[in-house]
C-alpha cells in the first residue's frame, strides 16, 4: 500500500515538473530576462532558406469527354420550275418547215426557168420545182439525215434531178434519168465533203 502511494506521489511529482518548466520559461521571457536557446521549453527552429521543401507533383489524368455525333449537312437538288417565254419566231422554233419553205421558193422558181427553156410550160415547171424544192427541204432540215450526210447528199441530188426532168419533159425514162444523174453528182459532192 505504501509503494502504491510512493508510486502516485512520484508520478505527480514528475508531472508537476513537466507543467512548471514551460509556465516558467514563458514568465521568464515576458520579463525579459531570460535566455531564450537556454530556457528548456523553446526549440529553435531551422530557418526557412535551410529547410528543403519537398511539394508533391499531382499529375493530372485526361479528362474524356463525351463525342457528340457531328452534324452532316448534305446539299439537296432543289427543282425549280421556271417559265421562260419563249421569243423566237415560227421558223426558228421550227427550222422544217422553214427549209420546205424556203425550198419551195427556189424549186418553183428553177423548176419556171426550165419550163420556160424547153416551152413544157412555166406554171407546170414551176408547181414541179416547188413541190421538188419542198422535199429537198425538208431532207436538207431532217435530224436523221445530219447524222448520215453522205446519204442525205446523194437523196438531195437525186430529187433535185427528177425534178428538173420531170419539169423540162414529159416522158418517164428522161426523168429517171436525170434523178439518177443528180443521185451519182450527190454521192460524188458528199464522198468529196466527208471523207477527206
Amino acid at each position: 500500500m505504501n509503494m502504491q502511494r510512493g508510486f502516485v506521489a512520484l508520478i505527480a511529482a514528475v508531472c508537476s515538473l513537466q507543467m512548471i518548466a514551460p509556465v516558467s520559461a514563458q514568465t521568464v521571457m515576458l520579463s525579459g530576462s531570460g535566455n531564450p536557446i537556454a530556457s528548456p521549453g523553446y526549440r529553435l527552429a531551422t530557418p526557412i532558406y535551410d529547410q528543403q521543401v519537398v511539394q508533391p507533383v499531382v499529375v493530372q489524368q485526361p479528362v474524356y469527354m463525351p463525342v457528340r455525333p457531328r452534324t452532316v449537312v448534305r446539299p439537296r437538288t432543289a427543282v425549280r420550275t421556271v417559265y421562260v417565254r419563249d421569243q423566237r419566231t415560227f421558223f426558228q422554233r421550227h427550222p422544217m418547215i422553214k427549209g420546205a419553205t424556203i425550198g419551195a421558193g427556189v424549186g418553183a422558181a428553177a423548176g419556171a426557168i426550165t419550163g420556160a427553156i424547153t416551152r413544157r410550160g412555166i406554171l407546170r415547171g414551176a408547181a414541179i420545182g416547188a413541190g421538188t424544192g419542198a422535199g429537198v427541204g425538208i431532207i436538207r432540215t431532217s435530224r436523221t439525215m445530219r447524222r448520215h450526210p453522205i446519204i442525205r447528199d446523194v437523196a438531195t441530188g437525186a430529187l433535185t434531178g427528177m425534178g428538173l426532168g420531170w419539169a423540162g419533159s414529159r416522158r418517164g425514162s428522161t426523168v429517171g434519168k436525170a434523178a439518177g444523174i443528180g443521185a451519182l453528182a450527190g454521192l460524188g459532192w458528199g464522198l468529196f465533203r466527208h471523207l477527206r
